[in-house]
């Protein structure tokens, strides 16, 4: 198995450079919200390893809200932040990204602090790198060169059933057999490629065993210590909670409008929302536990492609900025935001309450993981006005949804054993 990884970096922008670095962000697109693939910056084409990426001013337009808890906001740099989702090692891909893409990469980050004409691009690279304190990967092991090999089986699969519209009449177990067959002697003449996997780094089954045994270890270790304190946290919490001003100004029309000119050409969209935390260390350290356990779940416990019960999101990730002080959101997912939103009220609002219930402007939450944007006229509103434009924004394979990826990988996996029961044969049958 080939496991993912996710890379971010994050530079402050020269502000007399901004309207440049914008201009060089916009000529990688064909139009706004669709990106050229081989724009000749940085080519996402060339990296078969590369499932998403984008290039996006954080420009936060939310700083002032932390003044109902009589705070003066803070002035903070606007931020280029470079981020995507790989196949395998991130040091890797920083390397060949600076072999292929080294001039692209010098014009853009020329307009950040601290690069000049000399910088060594790699070093600049990952002494900016941003890490993640949680982490969703909807399948690990699901390369970019599967999910192309497999949905050009499903495709191949499909027009063969086109033109033998009588495979119908048979048996689910001889359609099988027949398109099984087909594949095969497609495969034997070289025009399908299905790949084997790949073994698993043995580093990473390592830190994967650590990680799963780790963190509960440490909880049961401080567990007595958990329980002495838990009672003040609790009183505390429900004392904030209770008293949390709230901040629920409408969405600017023109901001609105600018979100939505980068949305909706393709069927999966991207997402970045970011915002200040609450003020307070017990609102820091539930975040921070908050999110280690949706980390921890996200590796070890939900189920491959259902994130609670969504099933639309490729890849996403929580980041802190600014120390602690704010944090980003970024995912990327299937269908329009008015869905990827409802679905996250509907199916997993508890959630949603307890990663965000911290954050300056979020409504008002009960005992961490109730109410919150169950009030969804002012959620909606939130939400809105913390999501960013996103400048650029990549997808190795754009026409292709999350479902799509787990239906094509499981008629791959049936064409590669030997044979199915009826049982099977009619389940394999029912994904053409």
């Amino acid at each position: 198995m080939t496991p993912q990884a996710s890379f971010m970096v994050l530079a402050p922008i020269v502000p007399s450079r901004e309207k440049q670095l914008r201009a060089l962000l916009a000529s990688m697109n064909e139009a706004p919200g669709r990106v050229n693939a081989n724009n000749g910056l940085i080519p996402f084409a060339k990296f078969e390893n590369l499932h998403f990426a984008r290039l996006i001013i954080l420009d936060d337009k939310t700083t002032g809200d932390v003044r109902v808890y009589g705070l003066q906001p803070e002035s903070y740099p606007l931020y280029l932040a470079f981020l995507g989702d790989i196949d395998g090692d991130e040091n890797s891909f920083l390397n060949n990204l600076v072999k292929v893409a080294a001039n692209g990469l010098r014009k853009i980050f020329s307009c950040c602090e601290k690069f000049g004409a000399r910088t060594n691009i790699l070093k600049w690279m990952k002494k900016r790198r941003k890490p993640s304190i949680a982490n969703y990967v909807n399948t690990r092991g699901r390369t970019v060169r599967r999910i192309r090999e497999e949905a050009t089986v499903y495709e191949v699969v499909e027009s063969y059933i086109q033109k033998n519209s009588l495979l119908w009449n048979l048996a689910p177990r001889e359609v099988y057999a027949k398109l099984k067959q087909f594949v095969d002697a497609e495969k034997a003449a070289g025009r399908l490629t299905l790949s084997p996997e790949s073994p698993t780094p043995i580093g990473w089954w390592i830190r994967d065993l650590l990680h799963l045994v780790g963190a509960p270890f440490l909880v049961l270790i401080l567990s007595p210590l958990l329980i002495v304190i838990a009672p003040f946290y609790i009183v505390r919490l429900r004392k904030l909670e209770k008293t949390d001003p709230e901040v629920c100004p409408t969405l600017d029309q023109a901001y609105g409008e600018e979100l939505s000119r980068g949305e909706d050409y393709y069927v999966s969209n991207q997402f970045s929302a970011m915002g200040s935390l609450k003020p307070g260390l017990l609102r820091l350290l539930t975040a921070i536990g908050v999110l280690g356990i949706v980390d921890y779940a996200a590796r070890h416990i939900v189920r491959p492609g259902r994130f609670a019960r969504i099933r639309t999101i490729h890849f996403a990730r929580w980041v802190f900025l600014d120390g602690t002080k704010r944090m980003i959101f970024c995912s990327n997912y299937d269908g329009s935001v008015e869905t990827y939103r409802d679905d996250f009220i509907n199916k997993t609002g508890f959630g949603i309450n307890a990663t965000f219930g911290g954050a300056v402007g979020f409504p008002r939450t009960n005992w961490i993981v109730l109410d919150g944007c169950q009030d969804e006229p002012n959620y909606v509103e939130y939400h809105r006005r913390h999501t960013l434009p996103t400048q650029v924004w990549y997808k190795a394979y754009p026409g292709l949804t999350a479902v799509d990826l787990e239906r094509n990988e499981r008629i791959r996996k049936g064409l590669e054993v030997l044979s199915l029961s009826d049982q099977e044969a009619s389940e394999w049958v029912a994904l053409l």
